[in-house]
């Protein structure tokens, strides 16, 4: 399985991940995270193998989390909710994320990616 790396090409943190990426010769397909959004099915799948907790993957820094007050909402939503309200609009989605046979990333830290990609 081919590494997939899911930004918004817009965002600092994602631009640098990629040159990281690049720079350590990780092969990977890129995607868009506002023009092909994450499915429910693919984020349950995701998150489940991640081994994360469900609230690591919003994107809690971004204008639509706080316009939707989802700091005070999420912890009255179940899990399925949550995942229906993350596949509805990319933006709240916590990003770059890379889906690899090795494992999920959900945010570019630097080390977590070494220990991950580079073993």
């Amino acid at each position: 399985m081919k590494n997939l790396f899911i930004e918004y090409p817009k965002c600092s943190t994602c631009q640098k991940a990629k040159k990281w990426l690049e720079e350590n010769k990780i092969p990977f397909e890129d995607r868009h995270i506002v023009e092909n959004n994450p499915t429910k099915e693919e984020l349950s799948a995701w998150i489940k193998r991640s081994n994360k907790e469900i609230k690591r993957w919003f994107n809690t820094s971004g204008l639509k989390y706080k316009e939707l007050n989802l700091k005070e909402k999420l912890s009255n939503m179940t899990e399925e909710e949550k995942i229906k309200i993350l596949a509805s609009d990319g933006m709240l989605v916590k990003r770059p994320i890379v889906i690899s046979d090795k494992g999920i990333l959900v945010g570019f830290k630097e080390e977590e990616w070494k220990s991950i990609l580079l073993r």
